[in-house]
C-alpha cells in the first residue's frame, strides 16, 4: 500500500517543499498570534503610560514594564511552539538543533539576555540608580533584554584619566545617553551608588602652613561641613538600619571629621563628610566658599609651593673681542 501524501502547493507546476495546507494554516495562526501579542503589548504599554501621568511611582512602573515584556515574550514563544510542534518528539529534536545553532551563532546575545535575568533576580540595580557598568558612570534610565541605558555623568578629578575620556570634571550629567550590554555583569563589577545607602563620603583637601593655627583651621572645616550636611544624618541612620537588617553591616561615622597628613611643604588637612549621591558638586561648592570665607576672616591663607632665594652667585659679564678692534687698555 503506497503512503498517502498531503496535497501541496505548486508554483508553475513545481511542488513547493513544505507548502501544504496544514503548514499554511499554522502560518496564518502564527501571524494572528503575533498580531494579538503586539496589540496586547501596545494596549498594556498605553495603560502604563497613562499611569505614569497620574502617579510618580517611576520605579514601580519600571518593573511593571519589565513584567509586561516578559509576559509577552513567554506568551509568544509558547504560542509559536504550540502551533508548530504539536508532536513532542518533533519538538525535542527541533529544540535540540535550534539550541545548538543559537548557542554558536548568538553567544553574545544569549549572554546579554542571561545578564538581564541576573540583573532582575539579583537586584543589581533599579531604575534611577546611579551605577558604574562597563566603564560608564551615570543613572539608569532604561533596561531591555540585551542592553542597559545610562544617562552619563562626568568623572571627578581623581579618576579623570580613566577611560572613556571626559570633559566634565565632576559627577554631573554630560548629556550623552550610553547603552551598555547586559553581559557586562559577568565580566566586570557593577558599582551601585544608591542601592541600599544613597549617600557617599566625599573629601576636601586644604594645605596650610605649619606656622598657622592648625586647630582653628580644623574647626573652620568641621563647622562649614556641619552647616551643610546636618540634615543628612538622620536619613543616613535610617538607611544604615536597613543595611544592618539586610547585610548585617552598619554604616557609621556620619559626622564631619578632619584628618591630618604631614608633608615636606605643608600640613594637609582632609575634610571627610557625608553627601547625598545627587548634588555633590553643589554641596562641595557651598562648603568650599564657607571655608575660604572663614580662612580670610582669620587671616590664614592656603599654602602653596614657594621658593625663598637666599643668595646669588657672583656674576661676571665680559664682551667678546671683535675682529680688528683694539684691545682694552
Amino acid at each position: 500500500m503506497e503512503p498517502s501524501h498531503a496535497p501541496g502547493f505548486k508554483l508553475f507546476g513545481v511542488p513547493l517543499i513544505g507548502a501544504t495546507p496544514e503548514n499554511a494554516h499554522k502560518l496564518l495562526l502564527t501571524i494572528g498570534l503575533v498580531g494579538c501579542v503586539l496589540a496586547l503589548g501596545w494596549g498594556l504599554r498605553r495603560v502604563v503610560a497613562l499611569g505614569q501621568r497620574l502617579v510618580s511611582w517611576h520605579r514601580v512602573l519600571f518593573w511593571v514594564r519589565q513584567a509586561i515584556n516578559l509576559l509577552l515574550a513567554v506568551t509568544l514563544v509558547l504560542g509559536v511552539l504550540s502551533i508548530w510542534f504539536d508532536d513532542p518528539a518533533r519538538l525535542g529534536t527541533a529544540a535540540g538543533l535550534l539550541s545548538a545553532g543559537l548557542a554558536f551563532a548568538l553567544q553574545k546575545v544569549i549572554t546579554a539576555t542571561a545578564g538581564y535575568f541576573v540583573i532582575l533576580r539579583g537586584r543589581t540595580f533599579n531604575l534611577g540608580d546611579r551605577i558604574v557598568m562597563g566603564g560608564v558612570r551615570g543613572d539608569v534610565i532604561a533596561l531591555s533584554f540585551m542592553q542597559t541605558t545610562i544617562l552619563e555623568m562626568g568623572q571627578p578629578p581623581p579618576v579623570q584619566s580613566d577611560s572613556p575620556a571626559m570633559w566634565i570634571r565632576s559627577r554631573q550629567y554630560t548629556g550623552r545617553i550610553v547603552t551598555v550590554s547586559n553581559s557586562k555583569v559577568f565580566d566586570e563589577p557593577v558599582y551601585n551608588y544608591t542601592r541600599e545607602f544613597p549617600f557617599i563620603w566625599d573629601e576636601i583637601k586644604i594645605p596650610v602652613r605649619y606656622q598657622d593655627d592648625r586647630s582653628r583651621v580644623e574647626e573652620l572645616l568641621v563647622d562649614a561641613a556641619r552647616a551643610h550636611t546636618a540634615g543628612f544624618k538622620s536619613t543616613a541612620e535610617e538607611f544604615s538600619d536597613e543595611m544592618k537588617r539586610v547585610y548585617g553591616h552598619t554604616m557609621s561615622d556620619f559626622d564631619p571629621r578632619v584628618y591630618w597628613r604631614l608633608t615636606d611643604n605643608w600640613l594637609e588637612l582632609t575634610l571627610r563628610f557625608l553627601a547625598p549621591i545627587h548634588g555633590v558638586r553643589e554641596l562641595k561648592d557651598a562648603i568650599s566658599r564657607d571655608i575660604l570665607s572663614g580662612l580670610d576672616g582669620e587671616g590664614i591663607s592656603v599654602a602653596s609651593a614657594t621658593y625663598d632665594v637666599v643668595g646669588m652667585p657672583t656674576l661676571r659679564i665680559s664682551a667678546d673681542a671683535r675682529p680688528g678692534a683694539p684691545p682694552a687698555s
